[in-house]
C-alpha cells in the first residue's frame, strides 16, 4: 500500500512540474503589428527656442497665493499665443479656474473627443544644488537645462509643436481634440478639476485622455533587458495623516515609565511590522502578463504560474520593499515626528506623520481603521490632513488603448508597451470621473538618472528626446 501511495505522489509531482513547465514554455511574447514606416520632419530649431522660452517663465506654484508670481504665469500664457499662432487662430481657448487653459481643436466629428494633458507649473528649486541656473534655459552639449523640462513643460511643448505643425499642413482631426493645461498640478490645485467640470457641464465625455506618467525606460522589470514603455492605467491614492497623543507634560527629570514619544515609537514599529494585505490589481496583473513574457526563464516560471507562486512573490516583495512591493499593496511611510522643543521638557503633545499610498480596495476609512487596530493604543488618535482614494483602472481592451500602444510602438519600435500602476498622483485622476480611458505616459525615453532629476537638481532634457516627443505627438494627433 505504501508503495502505491508513494507512486501516486510521484505521478502527481511529475504532472504538477509538467504543468508548470508547459505553461512557462507557452508564456511567450505576443505577436506585434509591423512598425509603420513614416518620416516626420519637424523644426528642430523652433522646438529648442520654444522650450527655452517656456523654461524662462518662472511658473513656480505654491499653496499660498501670495507667494506666487502671477506675472510669470501671464508671461507663459502670452508666450503660447506668440509662439503658436496657428493653434490660437484655429482653436478656441477657454480660461478655466485660476490657471486652467482649455484649447478646443474642432475635428470632423464632435463624437469621441480626445484630451491631451500637461501642466505648466513647476516645483521650487534649491539654487545651491544646481550646476546651472534653473530658469535660464541654457542649451549646452545637446541638453536644455531648466526646471520643468521633464515635468512637464517638455510634454506641453510637444503637444503644441505637433498641433502647430499639423495645422500648417492643413490637417483636420477626425474627432475633436482638447488640450488641457493646468498651472496647479504640483500643489493639487483645483484648475484641472474645474476643467473636467466644464467638460462635464457641456456634455463632453472623452474617448481618450493622455497625461504624464510612465516613460520609455530600461531595467524596469525583473529579468527583462529590453526597453519598456510603461503606460499608467491607474494611480494610487495619496494620504497624509498625523497620529497624535497628549499627556500632562512635565520635567524630564521625573519621567513616567512610558513617555508619549515612547508610545508613538512603539506604534511606528507596529505599523512597519504589519504591512497591508497583498492585492493583485488589474494594472499589475496586466504588467506581469505583458512583461513577464519577455523575462528570463526563472522569472517566466513565476509569472506564468502566479496561481502557484504568488505567495512566494509576496514574501519576496515584503522583504525587498521598494517599487515592486509598492505595486502589491498599500504602503505607509512614516515621514515626520514632533515632540518637545527642549531636551529637558516632556511634551504635552506629540505626533508622527505618515504618507500612505492606497491601492485596490483600500480606502482612507479602511486604512485608518486598520492602522488604529495595528497600533492598539486608544490614546493615539489619527488626524487626516488630506488625501484621495485610489483612481479607477482604465480600459485596455478598447480602441483608445490600441491607439496609444500603436503610436508608442511606431515611435519606439524596440520598446515593449505595458500597462502599469502609477505610484504618484497626477491631474489625470480628475478625468476618471467622466471616462475610464485615461492613460498616463510621458512621451520620452528617460534614463534612471534623468528620472531622478524630476523634482530634483539639474533637471534637463536632451534635445533629441524633446524632438522625439514632438514626433510622438504628431503621430498621436493624426490618430485622433
Amino acid at each position: 500500500m505504501a508503495g502505491y501511495i508513494i507512486g501516486a505522489v510521484l505521478v502527481l509531482l511529475v504532472v504538477f512540474v509538467a504543468i508548470l513547465l508547459v505553461r512557462t514554455l507557452l508564456f511567450v511574447p505576443r505577436e506585434l503589428p509591423p512598425v509603420q514606416q513614416d518620416t516626420i520632419t519637424v523644426d528642430r530649431e523652433k522646438i529648442v527656442n520654444d522650450m527655452i522660452s517656456m523654461i524662462q517663465c518662472k511658473t513656480v506654484s505654491n499653496r499660498d497665493d501670495a507667494l506666487v508670481d502671477w506675472g510669470e504665469y501671464k508671461k507663459f500664457q502670452e508666450l503660447l499665443r506668440e509662439r503658436f499662432p496657428l493653434v490660437h487662430q484655429h482653436c478656441t481657448l477657454e480660461h478655466v479656474g485660476k490657471t486652467g487653459l482649455l484649447y478646443h481643436w474642432q475635428g470632423k466629428s464632435a463624437q469621441e473627443p480626445s484630451v491631451c494633458m500637461a501642466h505648466y507649473d513647476v516645483v521650487p528649486i534649491d539654487e545651491e544644488g544646481w550646476d546651472k541656473p534653473a530658469f535660464e534655459g541654457i542649451l549646452e552639449d545637446g541638453y536644455i537645462w531648466g526646471r520643468g523640462t521633464l515635468d512637464t513643460k517638455g510634454t506641453l511643448c510637444g503637444v503644441m509643436e505637433a498641433a502647430e505643425q499639423l495645422l500648417s499642413e492643413g490637417y483636420v482631426p477626425a474627432h475633436d481634440v482638447y488640450f488641457s493645461f493646468s498651472g496647479e498640478e504640483e500643489i493639487d490645485g483645483d484648475s484641472c478639476k474645474e476643467i473636467v467640470r466644464y467638460l462635464e457641464q457641456h456634455g463632453i465625455r472623452p474617448a481618450l485622455v493622455l497625461d504624464e506618467g510612465g516613460a520609455v525606460v530600461e531595467n524596469s522589470f525583473p529579468g527583462v533587458s529590453q526597453e519598456c514603455a510603461m503606460v499608467g492605467i491607474g494611480e494610487k491614492g495619496s494620504v497624509n495623516m498625523d497620529f497624535v497623543i497628549e499627556s500632562q507634560g512635565g520635567h524630564a527629570s521625573t519621567p513616567p515609565p512610558h513617555t508619549i514619544l515612547g508610545q508613538l515609537s512603539e506604534a511606528v514599529t507596529r505599523i512597519e511590522r504589519s504591512p497591508f494585505r497583498r492585492q493583485l490589481t488589474k494594472p499589475v496583473q496586466e504588467m506581469f502578463d505583458t512583461l513577464g513574457r519577455y523575462s528570463t526563464f526563472a522569472y517566466r516560471l513565476i509569472f506564468a504560474n502566479l496561481w502557484c507562486f504568488l505567495p512566494l512573490l509576496d514574501i519576496i516583495c515584503k522583504k525587498s520593499g521598494g517599487e515592486l512591493n509598492a505595486m502589491m499593496r498599500s504602503t505607509v511611510a512614516v515621514t515626520r515626528m514632533e515632540g518637545s522643543k527642549a531636551y529637558n521638557v516632556l511634551p504635552p503633545k506629540a505626533s508622527f506623520g505618515i504618507n500612505m499610498r492606497l491601492m485596490g480596495e483600500d480606502t482612507i476609512d479602511y486604512a485608518t481603521s486598520y492602522l488604529q487596530k495595528v497600533i492598539g493604543n486608544d490614546a493615539i488618535q489619527p488626524q487626516l490632513v488630506n488625501g484621495m482614494n485610489p483612481s479607477i483602472y482604465s480600459d485596455t481592451s478598447c480602441d483608445a488603448w490600441d491607439k496609444v500602444v500603436r503610436v508608442i510602438h511606431n515611435t519606439w519600435p524596440e520598446a515593449v508597451v505595458s500597462p502599469y500602476l502609477m505610484m504618484a498622483c497626477s491631474d489625470s485622476r480628475h478625468y476618471c470621473r467622466i471616462t475610464d480611458r485615461v492613460y498616463r505616459f510621458s512621451a520620452m525615453k528617460l534614463s534612471k538618472e534623468e528620472r531622478a532629476m524630476i523634482h530634483g537638481n539639474n533637471e534637463r532634457i536632451p534635445v533629441d528626446t524633446l524632438v522625439k516627443t514632438v514626433e510622438f505627438y504628431v503621430r498621436f494627433l493624426r490618430e485622433l
